[in-house]
């Protein structure tokens, strides 16, 4: 594919405080995925400066005042400097209600560059929710902050994306108790329309997904529960009817098996962390995060900040390489839909 027709994916470096600008500058200043994006860095340079003395590397950038007035032939990465945030002001590897604030601002201009048609899709480094949220940005999760920038108010949701494996969630960043309120045939189907879209606008043509059981063994024939027969059964039976490949409840402590052995394209879990412990043992360092069903493109590495190995410039960059290809690629067919319906 030429340059000039790659799509544009905004690359962010996350809370400062954490290794998301060294693993930035790792990442830029060898043009290692130039061949999958046109890549522009959106944040503070000092932010990305800091991040090349602690990975030790260099980055030959050139600063430009919008995505717009980049000159794509020019071998420099191009950077839109926001000129916010002033690591200095802030101890590395330590939670910061005011770095929270910065990365939440980052973000929002990231997102105003992608509402104006500069950008493809956004990849953003490591942040840390719980500064975020002290920072004044009150939503549980990025996710929710995404659809409320872009006034969203369809279906969205997390999904984890691993070496082809599509992990996606009927609830997320609730506490336990609040998400076994919130199963339901309802909740259910929509989590798995989603997830089917999600993976055909992958370019998965037919996926496959497995849903995972809520209670041990399925609930062994209602003997441990009866949300299986009352709530799952039939979710999946009505979606089956709409179409979608899907089966189960498989009991979750092997469901994954069947998934990682090549069965299915994707499981369905009914909470986070049913779904998370797999996934991060299978891949702490190669998973992404995507938020599925809003207009813009948003990944990031699965992992976090990784305050004890701050400015020791050995953080791994394979899950933040990953969410990279990943945007590329769902934007690249994004890209290649409008142009067939124009």
């Amino acid at each position: 594919m030429a340059a000039q027709s790659l799509p544009v994916v905004a690359i962010l470096p996350g809370d400062c405080t954490g290794i998301g600008p060294e693993q930035t500058a790792r990442i830029l200043h060898d043009g290692r995925l130039r061949h999958v994006a046109r890549l522009v860095y959106v944040g503070d340079k000092r932010v990305l400066d800091m991040g090349a003395k602690h990975a030790g590397v260099t980055v030959d950038y050139v600063v430009y005042a919008s995505v717009s007035a980049v000159d794509w032939n020019d071998p420099r990465v191009p950077v839109i400097d926001l000129g916010n945030t002033d690591p200095s002001q802030f101890k590395l590897g330590e939670l910061s209600p005011e770095s929270g604030r910065l990365t939440g601002e980052t973000l929002s201009r990231a997102v105003d560059f992608a509402k104006a048609g500069e950008i493809d899709a956004v990849t953003f480094a490591p942040l840390n929710k719980q500064a975020m949220f002290k920072g004044g940005w009150h939503f549980p999760d990025e996710h929710k902050m995404f659809a409320h920038f872009l006034n969203h108010t369809g279906p969205f949701s997390e999904m984890n994306v691993l070496e082809g494996q599509w992990m996606t969630r009927v609830t997320s960043h609730v506490s336990l108790r609040s998400a076994l309120e919130q199963i339901s045939i309802e909740s259910i189907s929509r989590a798995l329309r989603l997830a089917d879209d999600t993976l055909r606008k992958a370019g998965i043509e037919k996926p496959r997904i497995a849903v995972a059981a809520l209670n041990p063994h399925a609930g062994e024939g209602g003997l441990f529960g009866t949300e299986e027969i009352d709530i799952i059964r039939p979710a999946i039976e009505a979606m089956q009817r709409e179409g979608i490949l899907c089966e189960g409840p498989f009991p979750s402590d092997t469901v994954y098996l069947k998934a990682f052995a090549g069965h299915y394209d994707s499981v369905l879990a009914m909470y986070h962390d049913q779904g998370q412990i797999a996934t991060k043992l299978k891949g702490f360092n190669k998973g992404v995060t995507i938020t599925a069903g809003l207009e813009t493109v948003f990944t990031t590495p699965a992992h976090g900040t990784a305050f004890d190995i701050v400015g020791k410039g050995i953080a791994d960059t394979g899950a933040y390489e990953a969410a990279v290809k990943l945007a590329a690629r769902i934007a690249s067919r994004k890209i290649e839909e409008r142009a067939r319906a124009a």
